[in-house]
Formats: C-alpha cells, sequence, structure tokens
C-alpha cells in the first residue's frame, strides 16, 4: 500500500498515457497552471511540475509525454518512462481514451504488475457516449484492483471525483495478472534471480529485458554488479529458447487478458449512422477533397486573415498613422529637446533606437502578425485538423524521409521555429529528426516572418507566387536529398485521430494569451538587445564593416547595399529582418524582382539565435553548425539563381 508520505518529501501525482488523451488539460485543471494542450498528439515533449491542494495535503503534479507502453521508442516515450523508474510516486494516474480502451488497457496492465500504485482515468466519456460506447465502471474497478473513473477533463466532468480518490485513498498496489503458464514459468526464472532494489517489481524488469530493452539492461546491470551477469545468462537462455514468437506472444497475451477483463463491461451500440463530424473529418483525409480543403484553409487562414487583416489593415493602422504620424516623431522631438548627449539619443530615438527601430518593429509590425497568426493557429489546432493533415501528407513525407507525423513538428514551425525543432523529438529515429530540423532551419518561416512576408508581397503581383514556388522546390528538393543521403530506417507511421470538433472558445483564447504573453517576455527582450548590439555597431563603426564586408554578396544577389542590414538583423530574428525589408519596400528602395529576391534569400537564411541554440542543444554543436553552413551557402545560392532566372524571364518587370 503506498501511503501519502507526510514527512519533508512532497507526495508526487505522475501523469501517463499515450498521446493526445488529455492528460495536460486534466494536469491544468489540478494545478490551475497552464501547459499547452492542443487536439493533436505530440503537444507535451517535456516533464511539466505543478501543485495542488487536496484534502490539506499539499502534492507536487508531473505531466509526462505521451507513451504507448513501458517499452520505450521515442525519446518522448524514454522521458516519460524514466519518471517511473526515477520518481516516488504517491499515485500514477494513467489516462486513456473511452474511445479506444481495448487498445490503451494493456499499458495498465504493465503499470500494475510493475508494483505502481494507480489510478485509471478513462477520459473523453462525451465523445465516446456519442459514438454509443457504454463502459460499466463498478465492474472494471472489482476486475482492475485499483480505482477507475470516468471524465471528460476538457469539460471539467469527473475532476471531484478524481480529487476525491487522491485525498482520500492510500492507493493499494494492484495484483498482476497472470499469463500463459510457460511464460510465468520464464518470468519466476528470471526474477528468481534478481538480488538489487528497483522501483519497477521484478516482475515487470524480466518482460522488459526479456524484450532486450537497452537502457533496462543497463539499470540491472549497475544495480546488480557483479551478479549482472549470472542473470543476464538467464535472460538470453530464456531468450534464445523463445526468440521464434517471444514479443509477440507477450503482446497477446495482454490482449488476452485485456478482452477478459473487457468482456460484458464494454459494449457498443451497432447500426450507428456516420454524423456530420465523421463525414467532415474523412473528407480532411481523402486525397481528392483534402488538398483543396488544405488550401482553402491557408487562403482563409493565412492569406487573408494573417497576411491580409493582420499584416495589412492592423499593421497600416499602428505603423503609419499611431506609430509613424504620432509616436515617432513625438519621442524624437523629445529626444531633440531632451537629450544632448549624442550617444543617449543614438540608442533612444536614433536610426537604431529602442524606440525608433525595436519597439516600433516589435510592436507596430510584428506583434499584430504574431496576434493574428497565434489566433488562426489555435483555432485550427484545437478542431484537431492536425492529425488529419498528418494523415493527408504520409505519402508525399514518405519521399523526403518522413512519415506523416513529422507534420506536427513542421505546422508548428510556422508559429515559432525553435519550438518546432524541440518537437521533433517526437519523431522516432535520428534520421527523421536530423532531415526535419534542416527543413525547419530552411524552409519553414516563423509566424511573424511568414506574417511580415505575406503583407510584403501582397502588394506585388506574382512575387507571393514565385516565393511560394521557390519555398516549395526548395522544400521538396533538400527533403528529396535528404532521403537518400541521410542514413537510417524509415519507421511505420500511426498517429491517434483525435475528434474534429468546433473549437472551444477557453481553448483558444487560453491558448492565444498563452502565446502573446510567451512572445513579450522570450521574443520582445531580443528585439531590445538586438537594437542595442546595432547601435554599438554604428557608433563603433563594425556595423559599417559588417555591411560593407557583405555589400559584394548583395551585389550578387542584385539587391542595394542597405539590404545587408535586414539580413544582419535576420540572424538575431528571422521576423526582425523581415520587418528591414518592410522599411525598405515602403521607402522605395527595392525593385519586385529585388523584393522577392530579398524575401526568398531571407526566408532561407540561417536560423534565429534562439533556434540555433535550441539546435545545439537537441542536436549538438556538430550537426547544428552543418545545418547552419550549408543553411547560409544554399540560401545565398537560391537567391542568386533565383536574380538571374527573374531578371532573364521578366516575369515581375
Amino acid at each position: 500500500m503506498a501511503a501519502v508520505d507526510k514527512g519533508n518529501e512532497t507526495p508526487r501525482i505522475v501523469l501517463v498515457g499515450s498521446p493526445n488523451v488529455g492528460k495536460s488539460s486534466l494536469f491544468n485543471e489540478l494545478t490551475g497552471t497552464y501547459t499547452t494542450v492542443s487536439n493533436y498528439p505530440g503537444t507535451s515533449v517535456e516533464i511539466s511540475r505543478g501543485h495542488c491542494d487536496i484534502a490539506g495535503i499539499r502534492y507536487e503534479v508531473l505531466d509526462t509525454p505521451g507513451m504507448y507502453s513501458l517499452m520505450p521508442i521515442s525519446e518522448e516515450e524514454k522521458v516519460a518512462r524514466d519518471i517511473l523508474l526515477n520518481e516516488t510516486p504517491h499515485v500514477v494516474i494513467h489516462v486513456i481514451d473511452a474511445r479506444n480502451v481495448e487498445r490503451m488497457l494493456p499499458m495498465t496492465l504493465q503499470l500494475v504488475e510493475a508494483g505502481l500504485p494507480m489510478m485509471l482515468v478513462i477520459n473523453i466519456m462525451d465523445e465516446a457516449e456519442r459514438l454509443g460506447i457504454r463502459i460499466d465502471f463498478p465492474a472494471l474497478r472489482e476486475r482492475l484492483g485499483i480505482p477507475v473513473i470516468a471524465a471528460a477533463t476538457a469539460r471539467r466532468r469527473g475532476l471531484q471525483e478524481i480529487r476525491q480518490a487522491i485525498g482520500n485513498q492510500d492507493f493499494d498496489i494492484g495484483t498482476p495478472f497472470s499469463y500463459s503458464p510457460d511464460l510465468e514459468d520464464d518470468i519466476r526464472e528470471i526474477s528468481s534471480c534478481f538480488h538489487g532494489k528497483y522501483r519497477l517489481s521484478r516482475r515487470s524488469l524480466a518482460l522488459l529485458l526479456l524484450q532486450k530493452d537497452q537502457h533496462i539492461q543497463e539499470l540491472v546491470s549497475d544495480g546488480e554488479a557483479q551478479l549482472a551477469e549470472p542473470l543476464m545468462e538467464c535472460v538470453k537462455k530464456v531468450a534464445f529458447a523463445r526468440r521464434s514468437d517471444l514479443h509477440l506472444h507477450i503482446s497477446l497475451e495482454r490482449k488476452r487478458i485485456t478482452r477478459n477483463l473487457l468482456s460484458g463491461a464494454l459494449t457498443q451500440e451497432e447500426g450507428r449512422k456516420p454524423s456530420l463530424s465523421d463525414r467532415l473529418s474523412s473528407l480532411t483525409m481523402n486525397p481528392w477533397t483534402g488538398f483543396p480543403f488544405l488550401l482553402a484553409t491557408l487562403y482563409f487562414g493565412l492569406y487573408k486573415f494573417v497576411g491580409g487583416f493582420g499584416a495589412g489593415t492592423v499593421v497600416d493602422f499602428l505603423e503609419s498613422t499611431l506609430f509613424e504620424s504620432y509616436l515617432i516623431p513625438w519621442l524624437i522631438d523629445l529626444g531633440d529637446r531632451f537629450l544632448p548627449w549624442y550617444w543617449l539619443h543614438e540608442l533612444l530615438v536614433g536610426e537604431y533606437g529602442i524606440f525608433t527601430l525595436a519597439i516600433r518593429y516589435a510592436v507596430a509590425i510584428v506583434l499584430p502578425i504574431v496576434g493574428t497568426f497565434f489566433l488562426a493557429f489555435s483555432i485550427i489546432e484545437d478542431t484537431g485538423y492536425f492529425p488529419r493533415l498528418a494523415m493527408l501528407v504520409d505519402r508525399i513525407f514518405k519521399n523526403i524521409g518522413l512519415n506523416g507525423r513529422a507534420v506536427i513538428p513542421l505546422v508548428l514551425g510556422f508559429g515559432c521555429d525553435t519550438m518546432a525543432t524541440i518537437v521533433t523529438r517526437t519523431l522516432e529515429t535520428v534520421r527523421e529528426r536530423i532531415i526535419a530540423t534542416v527543413l525547419l532551419a530552411l524552409a519553414i518561416p516563423c509566424s511573424a516572418q511568414l506574417g511580415v512576408i505575406l503583407g510584403l508581397l501582397s502588394s506585388v503581383p506574382g512575387a507571393l507566387a514565385v516565393w511560394t514556388l521557390s519555398m516549395v522546390l526548395v522544400f521538396l528538393l533538400i527533403g528529396l536529398l535528404a532521403a537518400r543521403l541521410v542514413p537510417g530506417e524509415q519507421p511505420m507511421f500511426y498517429m491517434e485521430i483525435p475528434p474534429l470538433r468546433m473549437p472551444q472558445l477557453r481553448n483558444v483564447i487560453t491558448k492565444t494569451l498563452t502565446r502573446m504573453q510567451w512572445y513579450f517576455v522570450e521574443i520582445f527582450p531580443l528585439f531590445i538587445i538586438a537594437s542595442v548590439l546595432l547601435w554599438a555597431g554604428k557608433l563603433s563603426g563594425a556595423l559599417s564593416w559588417v555591411v560593407k564586408g557583405m555589400e559584394p554578396v548583395m551585389t550578387m544577389l542584385g539587391l542595394p547595399s542597405q539590404a545587408a542590414a535586414a539580413f544582419i538583423f535576420g540572424f538575431f530574428r528571422r521576423d526582425f529582418g523581415a520587418a528591414g525589408l518592410y522599411d525598405m519596400q515602403t521607402s522605395g528602395l527595392l525593385t519586385p524582382v529585388q523584393l522577392t529576391v530579398a524575401a526568398v534569400t531571407l526566408t532561407l537564411f540561417v536560423p534565429c539565435v534562439a533556434q540555433f541554440l535550441v539546435m545545439n542543444k537537441e542536436r549538438g554543436w556538430k550537426v547544428s553548425f552543418g545545418i547552419f553552413i550549408f543553411v547560409t551557402l544554399l540560401a545565398f545560392a537560391v537567391g542568386w539563381l533565383l536574380n538571374k532566372v527573374l531578371l532573364f524571364t521578366a516575369v515581375l518587370s
């Protein structure tokens, strides 16, 4: 029995389960804090920690990344299992999807046989009931021997029962279920060789060793010291005897036990007609209707709303009306009157001043675009459309060394490439993660940059089409080359398909505001820092040297020398560089060809500082520097070629 530890250590509640079953939603409700909740898998790739008070006791709550079993495949699953191997929980809450109980219950069996204090939360009951699924909860509680609670956490259903169960109970360790006699004999033989102490039961460790779990092999080698060799010999002997069907045998046994547990406790009405949501879901995944649906979403969601309304109407009002007509002249006048020191005048209201450049870019140009993008993105992701998009593009992505699952980090890249680079952890193989990281660094513009580019090019006929075609061609070309040059295996594609639903206002507002907060806390200071560095560069003369050093490159691209500053801006923030182009465009310094070449080159140009640092963290210095150099050279090569093609064809003249 796992009693609540009332000593110095705060008792822990650990939330585990498959991706997209509502763990983060439950975490938010328990702790009153917010971690990203989305209607698609792979949202949580790191451990989130928070606290809650239940029945006078303070608990620490841990939200783990999605995992399908105790035998991890991806990095996110390893992160989640490490919590179970290293932490001592008061209770492990296994959250499963009520629509997929039979498929997810085998992991409950694994957690029970691991000797962990357990509670089972069957979530998304509202959707299951709509599908005619009925569950006999008292029968399931009795058969599993652990608390089983019905919930729909997105609608706050079942939360009181969960809190009550946590507060009232000291959780019993469930009794493991019996496998076939031969498998039980194997488990007993291996378990008898253990001598060390572990957080998971010997029975559970024996099964993981039989399945050749490398991390568990290392753990046991450390725990058994000199006694590890006889144990591993025992495992080898059993595995050799069962080598033809071991994994399949264990899997089939768990399925058999699951079917017995659910017999009579899980029923579903037959003859149910597909709902409007079901039919729409099918249409979004059918290639004949899915791609037109995708184009419509991009046109109305990004081009019209972000590019037209955000980058056009709102930016025009803030930039041209509010800042250019009133605020900036007023601030410069104040500076002229009260700042006799040249260096301070330049720092605050000069060419690269904090007010005249950093705040104007961050608030008047980038913020409206980021805000409208975050709003559109939150609405689309809350509908559950992205997993369907993954299904739609899976066949295309296989040609570039990825599968449909990679659409999640790549789509997230249109919000923030830095965050998306972290989410590449959800991909199964190192090969996929490297390819996705290269494509994110190269051909996926972040929300702010995309919005500014859309706003810039929308006013030049044909420029947006050339930019889009260039991005698609580079994306496919590099993807095709990477698929053939980067070694490694192509994994199988699988993904949970969540319900397609109307976006929930509360979720959309919360996610949009949370991302806006992130923008002000993490991104806004970078505009200030970039402004100060440019100011220092101007006063010291270093900026002139750098700009002069880039002049041959600008000439090669057919751009005016002033464009060098936009590329220098772009290294600090991609959107900062795009905003520099916006300034040049409104000043009439760029022809349509120059604008298009600059926009394509800057989009492909090196990742921003934040993304580069995350690349180092995720892929290591060697890979990240390799990507940095490759992306830089390719960006200028594509810009040079595009300039020649546009001048030769006179498409934009």
